[in-house]
C-alpha cells in the first residue's frame, strides 16, 4: 500500500519532525517511510539534528526574554516546535552578544557527539527495515566479518553474543563515520522480526563516559565511550531492554 502513496511533500516531512500531524496522516507517512529507506534516513537525521539541539539550548528557554526582542518575537506559547526552535536559536544569538551565553555552551565534545548519534540513527534507519539487504556480510561469514572489522576500524572488534537476550546476528556491513574514518554496523533480530543495530566508530579525544540514553521519536539508543571506541545501541525496544543489551555488549568488549 505504501509503494502506491505519492510521496508526502516537504511541509508535511517538516510537520512529521516537529511532531504536528494527525495521527492517521503520521502513520501513512511512517508506513511510506519503511520503504524508502533514503527519505527515512533524512527524516532521521532532522530528528537528529532537532534533538541535539533542544539538548544544548533547551535550558536557555528558562531564562528572561532580552528586552530587545520582547516587541519583535509573539509568545511562544502553543507555538509550532519550528517556532519554538526558530526563538531559541534567536535567545542564543541574542544572548551571545550581550555576554550571557557562557564561552563553553556548545564545545567539542557536545558537537561530537551529536554527531556521533546522528550518524548511528542515520544508518539504522538506512537499513533496519531492509529485507534481502540488510547487511553486507551475513551472520553465516561472522569470523570473516569481524576480522574485515577489526582491520578497517584498527581495533579488535567482536560481534556480541546477544543470543542470551533474545537477539540473533544477522550480519554487519562498514560505514564512513563522522570523523571521516570508518564505522561498523552489527544488526541483530528477534524471532519476531525486531531489530536492533550497534554502531561502533574510532573515538578521536579518547573520552570514556557511561551509558547515555537519547531518542528521537520512536527510536531509541544508549551511546557510551570505552578506551578507543564509540558505541551506539539503537532500537525500538523500551528503554530497560535496551539497556539490558548495551550492557551485554560493553561486557563482551570489555570481558
Amino acid at each position: 500500500m505504501s509503494n502506491e502513496m505519492q510521496a508526502p511533500l516537504e511541509d508535511e516531512i517538516q510537520a512529521l519532525v516537529d511532531g504536528r500531524l494527525d495521527p492517521a496522516r503520521r502513520a501513512e507517512i511512517e508506513n511510506w517511510l519503511a520503504e524508502n529507506p533514503i527519505a527515512a534516513a533524512r527524516v532521521a537525521e532532522l530528528r537528529a539534528q532537532g534533538a541535539a539541539i533542544e539538548e544544548i539550548y533547551a535550558p536557555l528557554l528558562d531564562r528572561p526574554m532580552p528586552d530587545q526582542l520582547r516587541d519583535i518575537t509573539p509568545s511562544v506559547t502553543g507555538a509550532s516546535p519550528v517556532w519554538r526552535m526558530a526563538a531559541m536559536i534567536a535567545l542564543v544569538v541574542t544572548g551571545a552578544a550581550a555576554g550571557w551565553l557562557a564561552n563553553d555552551a556548545v564545545d567539542d565534545q557536545n558537537r561530537g557527539t551529536a554527531e556521533l548519534t546522528r550518524e548511528a540513527v542515520r544508518a539504522h534507519s538506512m537499513f533496519v527495515n531492509e529485507k534481502r539487504h540488510a547487511v553486507e556480510v551475513k551472520a553465516q561469514e561472522e569470523k570473516h566479518l569481524v576480522a574485515w572489522l577489526s582491520r578497517r576500524l584498527d581495533q579488535q572488534l567482536v560481534a556480541p553474543d546477544l543470543v542470551a537476550q533474545g537477539y540473533g546476528l544477522v550480519g554487519g556491513r562498514l560505514l564512513p563515520a563522522s570523523n571521516s574514518g570508518p564505522a561498523a554496523q552489527f544488526m541483530y533480530e528477534t524471532g519476531t522480526g525486531d531489530r536492533v543495530t550497534l554502531y561502533i566508530e574510532q573515538d578521536q579525544n579518547g573520552l570514556e563516559t557511561g551509558f547515555q540514553f537519547t531518542e528521537y521519536d520512536g527510536v531509541s539508543a544508549f551511546w557510551w565511550k570505552d578506551g578507543p571506541l564509540a558505541y551506539v545501541l539503537i532500537g525500538q525496544g523500551a528503554r530497560e531492554q535496551l539497556h539490558t543489551l548495551a550492557q551485554a555488549t560493553q561486557k563482551q568488549f570489555n570481558p
